[in-house]
């Protein structure tokens, strides 16, 4: 199959940002968009990605966010080639490197980062089967345990550094039960399909260093109306300034 039959190039944030997938297996939707939307990083600081894929939140986070500098880690080739092109692609300042997270090179495992963000797999791999397609196997369920995720992104955030994290609401407690004793100032906010939905998705905000009370956010609904009526989007007025204007998803609101 030629390139162009086994790749796509698809528009987010209204064009603001473009980015090569593959047309096949893990493909970045909407939520790598809410994680960048959710990330607090100002102008001159340093972000890290941690499984960065094709380098979906990272990018959305440049378009939003003038003058970071990015790092992002991905252990599979094929992804981890797809972000540099997408960097090039965005003329962003990001550096990718090919790694498994729980074995950084030096020059990574040196520094110390304003903000951690990171979109792990979803599913718990010994609860779960595998998908047919590796890359998307890999995105979705990963070998590396959700513990794992957030011990590298406390060990990597300065002081008074931000772990961002989007993940599927039931595994809420396998990641506070990781945060304990690492970082504090924990956030966190549901991502509700609809108004009276039960929520699928979290963001959870800790802070390394952090002594503030943990705080349950609003909720982020996604759609309009109490089920899907009509063809077409029906995304709130809140979501679709985050998908197509680069808007942010301020914490304390």
């Amino acid at each position: 199959m030629t390139a162009e039959a086994t790749e796509t190039c698809d528009a987010f944030l209204g064009g603001r940002v473009q980015l090569y997938q593959p047309a096949e297996g893990y493909r970045a939707g909407v939520d790598p968009v809410l994680l960048a939307a959710a990330t607090a990083a100002q102008p001159g600081q340093h972000v890290l990605e941690l499984g960065c894929g094709a380098g979906a939140a990272a990018l959305c986070l440049h378009a939003r966010v003038a003058g970071l500098s990015l790092t992002g880690v991905e252990m599979q080739p094929m992804y981890a080639d797809l972000a540099r092109r997408n960097v090039t692609l965005n003329n962003a300042d990001m550096t990718v490197v090919e790694a498994d997270l729980r074995h950084l090179p030096q020059d990574i495992k040196a520094r110390g980062f304003d903000h951690v963000i990171a979109n792990p797999p979803y599913y718990d791999r010994a609860r779960s089967t595998a998908a047919t397609n590796a890359g998307r196997d890999m995105a979705l369920g990963g070998d590396t345990p959700l513990s794992d995720w957030i011990e590298v992104a406390a060990k990597r955030l300065a002081p008074k550094g931000y772990l961002t994290m989007i993940q599927k609401a039931d595994r809420l407690p396998d990641i506070l039960t990781s945060l304990m004793g690492r970082l504090g100032s924990v956030r966190v906010r549901a991502i509700q399909p609809r108004l009276g939905r039960v929520a699928e998705l979290v963001i959870v905000q800790a802070r390394k260093g952090g002594r503030a009370a943990f705080v349950m956010e609003p909720p982020l609904i996604m759609h309009e109306g109490a089920r899907h009526l009509r063809d077409g989007e029906s995304y709130t007025a809140q979501v679709l300034t985050i998908l197509r204007e680069g808007g942010d998803l301020p914490w304390g609101h």
